[in-house]
């Protein structure tokens, strides 16, 4: 019989023996588990790509932003992002986005665009008021380039219609631009022309048979006045007159400011149907939000578009003229709807007065 002692000290050995392999075994899988953990690489990045369908003179702005966006997302969401462009005349983008074209956001040259996207069901109706500025993170307003001296002596928008003078501007059915720079023409005859729509119309109507060919989109036309020769006067975005000096040179062309123009609105939206598809709504939403970041509006004025933010406006307030403008949302015109139905739907008052002249 085992005496009292010896069972004490075979029971001691039994636990130390239990507690070592204990101890052993924890040692043992940390070891493991730091192995493991040493072997997995770093939370791979996520690769995403958005497609920003925008308007005809905004390629190099988007590429400008993109490239500082790009960097800042890769370090603060930690997602390899490309974003590509598609630009083009404002109506005829938005209607390549109806059609099937897979935008992840649209920048387009005014809001009707992109009213007509949302009239499918690809965007909220209330798109406008998911962002600041009625979702307009800068503005513009429409100019005239001349040929440098101006031989012509442009200096308002009665000059256009005299004799001799060749007006190069987008055709309004498929260009944003073409439709603020018609506007703006409407805009001047009618407050010269104490409101009268028949001066007005004779005025615009006037204008357009100096209009030797109409381009699909503002690049187009501008290419057309710089690089073609044709024409005297271009009617173009402010940032497109600008560029047109930065790249050409100041002894090529000069701006010409007139009386009175148009406050341009070019709006952003997400197409909500596409990101949710592709999963890129994160990725949209902080792309169109960088927009409207002091980093961002600083680009915007750097590339000759008027920047919304105080600050930055405040800074760039001397690189923009000065200019009376009249809205969208005047009543002259009643917003966009009401004057793309009065000026620019088949049978409006721009084929009134355009049509018969090519007959």
């Amino acid at each position: 019989m085992r005496s009292q002692h010896t069972c004490f000290q075979i029971a001691k050995h039994r636990e130390q023996r239990m507690s070592f392999g204990k101890a052993g075994w924890l040692a043992a899988l940390a070891a493991v588990a730091v192995s493991l953990t040493a072997a997995m690489p770093a939370q791979a990045q996520q690769k995403q790509t958005l497609l920003n369908v925008s308007y005809d003179p905004t390629r190099e702005l988007y590429r400008a932003i993109d490239e500082a966006f790009i960097k800042q997302y890769k370090d603060t969401a930690n997602v390899d992002l490309t974003i590509r462009q598609s630009h083009g005349g404002s109506g005829r983008q938005a209607r390549s986005v109806i059609d099937g074209l897979e935008a992840d956001v649209v920048t387009l040259a005014l809001a009707y665009d992109i009213d007509a996207i949302a009239d499918r069901g690809l965007i909220p109706e209330n798109w406008q008021s998911r962002l600041p500025q009625n979702s307009s993170p800068y503005t513009s307003t429409i100019v005239f380039l001349v040929r440098k001296g101006n031989p012509k002596a442009i200096k308002d928008w009665d000059d256009l219609i005299k004799d001799g003078v060749q007006v190069i501007t987008p055709n309004p059915k498929t260009s944003g631009g073409a439709r603020w720079n018609y506007l703006a023409a409407w805009a001047y005859a009618l407050e010269k022309n104490g409101g009268s729509e028949d001066k007005a119309r004779a005025f615009v109507g006037d204008l357009l048979k100096h209009v030797p060919v109409l381009d699909t989109g503002a690049r187009g036309a501008t290419t057309t006045f710089v690089e073609r020769g044709v024409g005297d006067v271009l009617l173009a975005w402010e940032n497109e007159a600008f560029l047109a000096q930065e790249e050409l040179g100041p002894d090529k062309f000069d701006i010409v400011v007139p009386s009175l123009s148009i406050l341009a609105e070019p709006p952003v939206a997400i197409v909500d149907k596409i990101v949710d598809k592709k999963g890129t709504r994160a990725a949209a939403q902080a792309y169109l939000e960088f927009l409207y970041t002091p980093a961002a509006q600083e680009i915007i004025a750097k590339n000759y578009y008027r920047p919304i933010d105080k600050a930055v406006a405040a800074k760039y307030e001397s690189k923009f003229p000065k200019v009376k403008l009249v809205t969208i949302d005047d009543k002259i015109f009643g917003g966009w709807r009401k004057a793309q139905k009065d000026h620019f739907s088949d049978g409006g008052t721009f084929d009134q007065i355009y049509l018969p002249q090519k007959k």
